[in-house]
């Protein structure tokens, strides 16, 4: 588990700082790649999370970050076939790189904080 913990942060963390510059100094729509890149990245890990059941305990952050996401995509799938929802795209695109680093974050907190042994605490 801890080394697809440190693979998955430090490749979400790479993926997001990697398509901030390219789409900063492309200037063209690099950063919606990036989008589905850094969010198709983060879905599977939630997936591995949850059918492994690491850190998913009821009322844990990742619990509340995966309630969130399943929210996000069944009000967004449905925007597909209730035409008045599809304002939710509009706000998916300011939202979206937040939601990404708050992932990052939590990976970050699970791997460096809550996966640390008791006696490496009391340096």
């Amino acid at each position: 588990m801890k080394k697809f913990k440190l693979f998955d942060v430090w490749g979400s963390i790479i993926l997001i700082a990697g398509f901030t510059v390219v789409s900063l100094v492309r200037l063209d729509a690099t950063f919606l790649t990036g989008y589905f890149i850094v969010g198709g990245w983060q879905v599977i890990s939630m997936l591995v999370h949850a059918i492994n059941g690491w850190f998913c305990e009821r009322g844990s952050k990742r619990y509340n970050y995966h309630c969130i996401v399943a929210i996000t995509i069944v009000v967004t799938l449905s925007g597909f076939a209730i035409y008045p929802l599809l304002f939710i795209f509009v706000p998916l695109l300011f939202v979206a790189p937040f939601m990404a680093i708050w992932y990052c974050c939590l990976c970050y907190e699970e791997v460096y904080v809550k996966m640390q042994r008791p006696l490496s605490l009391l340096k």
